[in-house]
């Protein structure tokens, strides 16, 4: 949408063929071996390639998120976090949800990437369509997810042979630098990876935090065995997935849609 003149909008926005997908990330530490801003790159980069699919528009992403958490992503004491609190993101969330309802859009996709982000996305959702006055049977409606719960079992077998650590510290792990491997290779310093054991945190939060229970490397878990195979096939199939859970859900023409995209 951001390259795309107001007037273009405007004649989308009569036939509306697919849903606005919003890209929501975080400007966050990812270790010596990742941009701070892994988290927009890779839900902008999906919900790019579901557009295509669906033929709908990417919005503006989000490119600032909720504070960082140690047990999910090594804790907003790191430098190079740098987040939005809890109240900002609602309202962000919500103003730019009553904003494209009031301008006809239909139907809005929001594709996190960031996972401390969640909740208040979905508070801000909520309020928007409260304020709006949209309930059950309305045709306009909200899709809320992040990326990683479209990750299949079968996938998650290949890009890990040895077993899945646990979504809880793949934080700059093999997930996040295999897909940035295969999306944007020259954003990525493999050679400045630190491997470590995987992150071995309490199930508590403790405020403040316990600072040396992050690992130096601000990961959770170590970039070993990523490649850019892995990120085509998570990419691909995650793209695919959730292609086809939202012409299902929105009951779009599947026919209409283009192949390979």
């Amino acid at each position: 949408m951001s390259e795309m003149d107001a007037h273009t909008f405007s004649t989308w926005l009569e036939e509306q063929p697919g849903p606005v997908l919003v890209p929501v990330g975080a400007l966050e530490q990812h270790g010596p071996h990742l941009p701070m801003g892994t988290d927009a790159v890779l839900s902008t980069s999906i919900a790019t390639a579901v557009a295509r699919r669906t033929r709908g528009l990417v919005a503006q992403p989000f490119t600032y998120g909720y504070k960082s958490q140690q047990k999910s992503g090594g804790g907003n004491h790191l430098r190079g976090t740098t987040s939005l609190d809890a109240a900002a993101l609602i309202a962000l969330t919500r103003s730019v949800t009553v904003s494209l309802l009031k301008q006809d859009v239909r139907r809005i996709v929001f594709v996190n990437g960031h996972f401390e982000n969640y909740q208040f996305l979905y508070e801000g959702v909520d309020l928007a369509l409260d304020e709006l006055g949209i309930g059950s049977g309305d045709d306009r409606s909200v899709l809320l997810l992040s990326y990683w719960d479209y990750v299949s079992e079968p996938t998650l077998a290949q890009v890990y042979p040895d077993g899945f650590p646990g979504w809880a510290i793949e934080h700059g792990g093999v997930l996040e630098t295999s897909l940035m491997l295969h999306l944007e290779p020259s954003l990525v310093s493999l050679d400045r990876a630190i491997q470590h054991p995987a992150a071995s945190l309490p199930r508590f939060d403790r405020l403040p935090v316990v600072a040396g229970r992050t690992p130096d490397s601000g990961c959770l878990s170590a970039p070993a065995g990523s490649d850019a195979d892995k990120g085509r096939l998570l990419f691909d199939q995650v793209v695919e997935d959730l292609s086809a859970d939202i012409t299902t859900e929105f009951g779009l023409d599947q026919a209409e849609h283009p192949e390979g995209a």
